[in-house]
């Protein structure tokens, strides 16, 4: 008989250590805590119901002026973040603000998104401000009209 000793045989560890995963929801869980507000942030416009093609998904982000009922004017840049608040401008600076960017970008479609009780007149004075400052048309944004029930 030979006198060999056994090799002594680790046995497998059957628990996973989760500390590390919980400490790295739990970072999750505040960036998405503090980031979920400021996504649902925006300009709330009740906008004309109109039937109308809708904006293509193929389309470079166009230039959107957001009219409030109670006359406040935002310009955001790109259809996809219309809800975003964008910059809010005045009528007076506005032919700057807008003449920017249609320098930059003589081919970016401007938009207006006007509240529907607000007077014809300021929508129309919103529209040649923005003619001035180089747009060379511009169009309007509506909500569908609800479907027949």
């Amino acid at each position: 008989m030979s006198s060999r000793t056994k090799p002594t045989r680790r046995r497998p560890m059957s628990e996973i250590n989760v500390v590390p995963y919980i400490d790295v929801m739990l970072v999750l869980l505040v960036i998405f805590m503090v980031t979920a507000p400021i996504l649902t942030q925006g300009v709330l416009v009740d906008l004309p119901k109109a039937p109308s093609e809708p904006i293509g998904e193929n389309q470079e982000d166009p230039l959107v002026i957001t009219m409030r009922d109670d006359g406040a004017l935002f310009l955001n840049l790109g259809i996809r973040k219309a809800d975003d608040e964008g910059t809010r401008v005045t009528i007076f600076s506005l032919e700057e603000q807008a003449g920017k960017i249609l320098r930059a970008r003589p081919d970016v479609p401007v938009y207006v998104r006007a509240d529907h009780r607000l007077d014809y007149g300021d929508v129309v004075r919103v529209m040649t401000v923005l003619q001035k400052a180089g747009a060379e048309s511009v169009g309007l944004i509506t909500d569908p009209p609800p479907l027949p029930s």
